[in-house]
């Protein structure tokens, strides 16, 4: 079964309509949306703030689908924050003749981070985000990261405070969620996954089983 891939590039910003309490424990979310449902089937992978679900509903005549939030994703991501009028990042998933605008990324929720500041300096907006120790070595100034599912370059990395920063041009501010959030409120995140491929092969020791020819 081949995995759902996201470009980090947002396609449109929808609104939260409603939320409700599912048979499952989790909770079903109805979406109002324009463009990610122009062609959408059920069992689609829309990803919302970053964080790849199924559509389960939809209705393009009301313009607004419904996906399933499971217990697991309220307790890793943002997504529990969210109420009615709430806005939200959408991004369907690639096809494999689509254009690759970002960089590749999965909906996988790593973990979350706090906004921790908003610098305005010029028509650009910079923010930083404070998260785990145990992600932050994933992080790395000029690298990939998702953040809230859309593709930024991270700019600066602050060890110490355990931190990092990026910016935003005026043109992204206007399509992104991310400027509408206060200090201290939370952001999905997804990590380059060549970093986590690379730790995993120098802790399994296979590298150093490997002879020279």
């Amino acid at each position: 079964m081949i995995r759902s891939l996201f470009t980090g590039i947002v396609e449109e910003m929808g609104e939260i309509k409603h939320l409700g309490m599912a048979d499952h424990g989790g909770v079903n979310l109805k979406i109002l949306a324009k463009t990610v449902i122009e062609d959408v089937r059920l069992g689609d992978s829309i990803a919302i703030n970053g964080t790849c679900l199924t559509v389960t509903d939809f209705d393009t005549q009301l313009g607004e689908f419904t996906v399933g939030l499971a217990p697991e994703t309220l307790r890793k991501t943002s997504l529990s924050e969210l109420e009615p009028g709430s806005l939200v990042n959408l991004e369907r998933a690639i096809q494999p003749t689509g254009r690759m605008g970002g960089h590749f990324v999965q909906g996988h929720v790593d973990g979350t981070g706090e906004i921790v500041g908003k610098d305005v300096e010029g028509d650009s907006l910079w923010i930083k985000v404070k998260v785990d120790k145990s992600m932050l070595k994933y992080v790395v100034p000029k690298g990939f990261i998702a953040v809230d599912g859309t593709s930024l370059t991270v700019v600066d990395v602050f060890d110490e405070e355990l931190c990092f920063n990026f910016m935003l041009v005026a043109y992204t501010q206007q399509k992104v969620v991310i400027p509408l959030k206060e200090i201290g409120q939370k952001v999905n995140l997804e990590v380059d996954i060549l970093g986590k491929y690379v730790e995993r092969l120098l802790s399994s020791g296979f590298v150093d089983s490997i002879e020279a020819p």
